[in-house]
C-alpha cells in the first residue's frame, strides 16, 4: 500500500461533535478533504448552517445534527441519525466540551457537573454506543479524543479551571483504558491534547494573558487554523493502524518548555 494510500478515506463515515467551527471544524475539513463523508453536531442550528455551508464549499460531503450531547438520553437518537444519512461510523471524533473558570475553593457545583458531563460522561457514552453498534461488530474503528494538555499539567497561575483540566486528565485515560479493551476488536483509540489554539472558547483567556503565554511556547506562536489537521488525519487513517492509546500534543513545544 502506498503511503497516499495509507492517508486516503475515501468511503469513511466521519462523525465529528462540536464539529461547527473551531479544532471540530478544522478537523472536519481535513478528514473529508482526503474523501470521508463527515457528520458533524453542535448545539446551535445557525452555527451547523454556517459550517455545512463552508464544507460544501469545500467538496466535502457534509450532514449537520443538531444536539445536546449533555443530554444523555438523546445520544442513541444522534447515532441513529448519523447512520440512517451516511451509513456506519468508522471515525468517531469526541470534540465537543464545555470550561468553567473559577478558583477551586468556591468552584459552583453547577459549573462543575455542566464540564464534566459534557466533557467526560457524554464522550464515554457516545463512543459506547457507537462501538457497540457500529465498530465492534465489524471489527474496525479509529476514535480520537481531543483532551488538552490541560489534561496533561497544572495550570500557569491566573487560569483557574480546575473541572476543566480535571476532565482532560479523564479523557486522557479513558483514552489509555478504551485502547487496551478495544484493541482486540482492530479499534485504535487514541487522544489529540491541542495546546493553545485561538477560539470562541479560549478567547477570554488569550485576551487577558495571550502574550505571556506566548512567551511559554518555544515555537512562539499559538495554534493555527492548519496545525491540528495533520495529527486529526494520521489518527483516522490507516497510517496510524498500529498507534493506539496515544495522548499526542500538538501545543508548539509548551510541555517541554
Amino acid at each position: 500500500m502506498s503511503v497516499q494510500q495509507l492517508f486516503d478515506l475515501t468511503g469513511k463515515v466521519a462523525f465529528i461533535t462540536g464539529g461547527s467551527r473551531g479544532l471540530g471544524l478544522q478537523m472536519a475539513e481535513a478528514l473529508g478533504e482526503l474523501g470521508a463523508s463527515v457528520a458533524i453536531s453542535a448545539r446551535k442550528e445557525h452555527e451547523l448552517e454556517a459550517a455545512k455551508a463552508h464544507l460544501d464549499g469545500l467538496g466535502v460531503k457534509v450532514v449537520t445534527i443538531a444536539a445536546d450531547l449533555g443530554n444523555l438520553e438523546g445520544i442513541p437518537g444522534v447515532v441513529d441519525q448519523v447512520v440512517e444519512q451516511l451509513g456506519d461510523i468508522d471515525i468517531l471524533v469526541n470534540n465537543a466540551g464545555a470550561t468553567w473558570g473559577a478558583p477551586a475553593e468556591d468552584y459552583p457545583a453547577e459549573g462543575w457537573m455542566k464540564v464534566m458531563n459534557l466533557n467526560v460522561n457524554a464522550s464515554f457514552f457516545l463512543t459506547q454506543t457507537v462501538g457497540k453498534r457500529c465498530m465492534i461488530p465489524r471489527k474496525t474503528g479509529k476514535i480520537i479524543n481531543i483532551a488538552s494538555i490541560a489534561g496533561l499539567s497544572g495550570n500557569p497561575e491566573g487560569m483557574q479551571t480546575i473541572a476543566y483540566n480535571t476532565s482532560k486528565g479523564a479523557m486522557v485515560n479513558f483514552t489509555r483504558a478504551l485502547a487496551s479493551e478495544w484493541g482486540r476488536h482492530n479499534i485504535n483509540v487514541n487522544a489529540l491534547c491541542p495546546g493553545f489554539f485561538p477560539s470562541k472558547m479560549s478567547q477570554g483567556l488569550l485576551d487577558a494573558q495571550g502574550d505571556s503565554m506566548l512567551q511559554r511556547i518555544p515555537l512562539n506562536r499559538f495554534g493555527g487554523e492548519e496545525d491540528l489537521k495533520g495529527a486529526a488525519v494520521l489518527m483516522a487513517s490507516e497510517a496510524g493502524r498500529h498507534i493506539t492509546g496515544q495522548c499526542l500534543a500538538v501545543d508548539g513545544g509548551t510541555l517541554v518548555a
